[in-house]
């Protein structure tokens, strides 16, 4: 069913892209959640609500104030155990060596994630070492990077969307890009971009308008029908008065719009 699905990029899809693939078609859902919850209680506590309709979770774990090592383990083996890729929003952008590094350190990001973000803006070096993190504990792992932003005022202008995609959709180590679901038009322009790299996009709320600080929303069957492979929504689930119902919701719009586009 996943190459009826995806079509033929399902056959030229690496590991980790046909492992996405293959675990949206069994939730019917495009789903990646920013877990903005800054407690493991509240991780937890999410992750129970929402699993069925999710398919990757977006953390970012230096923002967990009582967070272990041990606790964070066993949250991401629950997060596993359920079908969800886990994804470190990072957004590394130092020199290749001091990448690798801080996959380490700490957090010991290169045992547990199994994608993170990065910008190109240090150079090509900085996926390989990223990648040389996984190689470094026997993992393998994908990289997001960021090709746009929904942020108003950012700085990543259309020729450096074209060096980043240029770049990347030659390097094996790139799972793909981050795109602007806020931004059908040039959406739809990464993704001829683009070839057969994944394309998630943050920016996307079923109320669309402006968010705080600057964020942009647009649809989120509109980003996938312009090319977003996964739609990574934060407030419009988990702060939700019934945040499995808002999954819900957000898995059924992002499938309608890949059975569409296909």
């Amino acid at each position: 069913m996943s190459a009826e699905i995806w079509g033929p990029r399902w056959d030229s899809a690496n590991g980790l892209a046909k492992q996405w693939m293959e675990a949206c078609v069994a939730k019917q859902s495009l789903v990646v959640l920013a877990a903005d919850r800054y407690t493991m209680d509240g991780l937890r506590s999410l992750l129970d609500e929402v699993s069925e309709s999710v398919v990757a979770l977006k953390t970012h774990v230096d923002l967990v104030v009582d967070w272990t090592a041990q606790a964070w383990v066993e949250f991401c083996e629950v997060a596993h155990s359920r079908g969800m890729l886990i994804f470190e929003d990072r957004k590394f952008a130092d020199i290749g060596k001091i990448s690798r590094d801080q996959m380490g350190g700490v957090y010991d990001i290169r045992s547990w994630s199994d994608l993170v973000t990065a910008h190109l803006i240090s150079g090509p070096d900085i996926v390989t070492g990223l990648q040389e993190g996984w190689k470094d504990v026997g993992r393998n792992g994908g990289v997001l990077l960021l090709a746009q932003m929904s942020s108003r005022g950012n700085l990543l202008d259309e020729d450096y969307t074209d060096i980043v995609v240029s770049v990347g959709k030659e390097n094996d180590g790139v799972f793909g890009f981050i795109g602007n679901g806020s931004q059908p038009e040039g959406l739809r322009e990464l993704r001829k971009q683009a070839g057969d790299k994944m394309i998630w996009t943050p920016g996307v709320n079923l109320a669309t308008g402006d968010g705080e600080m600057g964020q942009r929303y647009g649809d989120p069957y509109e980003a996938v029908l312009a090319g977003s492979d996964g739609i990574i929504v934060g407030s419009g689930i988990h702060r939700a008065n019934d945040p499995a119902h808002a999954a819900s919701s957000y898995a059924s719009a992002s499938w309608r719009g890949l059975l569409e586009r296909y």
